[in-house]
């Protein structure tokens, strides 16, 4: 095995595509954006939408595994590469993690607990459903919702729904109740294509404006949350015959029992500080999972932090990298925008 397909060229598939070349692989993008960050690393892109099935055909024939750094990959289009070709993860687990509503029977059926949720397919039904939550919760668009778009929080009772279903576009819809919580938190977990799993230690992540903003490590839970943790991801896993890298957010209520907020069926970006507190970084641990090389136990060395650079914080980079014990990470954007995320910082402590 010697090349890699890489669906999406963003940020994470760049850190894909230098795991990748540390190992001796080559790797290929598909992309629809010119000179996007991870074909600037990568040894070529196919410059073509998502579900180009010619462009698809292509990716097979040049690669040996096919994977992907997002979730909202037209499940189509792995399912057509899949005939061809290993895809990792498999296509079932972008069915699951596409849609919230099928994520969340999902993840009760694996026995993980979720907050209470009403699918909503029309203004009458969010109207019942927050008569349900007594006029709280999360209404969210049932897919391609991120970093808190496609959300509207409501309170109290005193909080208006009228026209909330159609603002959201009129499109399938999640109510989810609120969760008390005092902390979120992720584990960064992997199976090889022999069932093998490793978990990372779990990360304790605080969001500003529904990106997140830092993950420490070591989260501040104890033993028996960590192993609950370790518990639900290795469930989830095996559920899926999942190959690669895999990212369970929790939220860790005041006794220290976890409620899961969601799957993301790639590396993820709670997880970045792996690359400078583990011999093996998330990235690199992918890759060994999609091309059957032995997994690492995914052990840390030391405790840190990881600060994303959100639009302008790329003007802070000269003071971090003054800082000592410090790893910055640029993802080769030009442009910074309000929310874009340019880069990311870890300090060991």
């Amino acid at each position: 095995m010697r090349t890699i397909g890489i669906i999406g060229g963003g940020q994470l598939g760049r850190m894909l595509a230098m795991a990748a070349a540390r190992l001796n692989f080559r790797t290929i993008i598909l992309e629809p954006q010119v000179d996007c960050p991870a074909a600037q690393v990568a040894n070529g892109q196919i410059v073509a939408a998502y579900d180009d099935e010619a462009a698809l055909r292509e990716l097979a024939d040049a690669c040996d595994v096919i994977t992907y750094e997002f979730e909202n990959v037209p499940v189509g289009a792995a399912e057509l590469l899949a005939r061809t070709r290993p895809v990792c993860p498999p296509a079932k687990a972008l069915q699951v993690s596409q849609d919230r509503v099928t994520e969340k029977q999902f993840l009760n059926g694996c026995g993980i607990e979720t907050a209470r949720f009403h699918a909503i397919d029309s203004q009458e039904q969010l109207e019942q459903a927050l008569a349900d939550f007594s006029g709280q919760g999360v209404l969210k668009t049932r897919r391609l919702g991120y970093d808190g778009k496609g959300q509207r929080v409501f309170k109290s009772g005193a909080d208006d729904p009228a026209g909330a279903y159609a603002a959201l576009g009129s499109v399938p819809l999640i109510l989810e109740s609120f969760v008390p919580f005092e902390r979120e938190m992720s584990i960064i977990a992997a199976r090889g294509n022999d069932g093998t799993i490793a978990c990372y230690d779990p990360a304790e992540n605080i969001h500003r404006q529904g990106i997140l903003h830092t993950s420490t490590v070591p989260a501040s839970v104890n033993e028996a949350t960590t192993e609950v943790a370790r518990r639900a991801a290795t469930a989830i896993l095996a559920a899926l015959g999942y190959v690669g890298v895999i990212g369970v957010e929790f939220f860790v209520l005041a006794d220290g029992k976890l409620v899961c907020n969601e799957i993301a069926p790639r590396v993820h970006n709670s997880g970045h500080w792996t690359e400078a507190a583990c011999a093996v970084s998330q990235f690199e641990q992918h890759i060994r999972a999609i091309t059957g090389l032995p997994l690492s136990d995914g052990a840390r060395h030391s405790d840190c932090v990881m600060r994303n650079l959100i639009g302008d914080d790329i003007d802070d980079v000269p003071s971090w990298l003054a800082k000592p014990n410090t790893l910055v990470h640029l993802y080769g954007k030009t442009e910074a925008r309000p929310g874009r995320k340019m880069g990311h910082v870890t300090w060991l402590k």
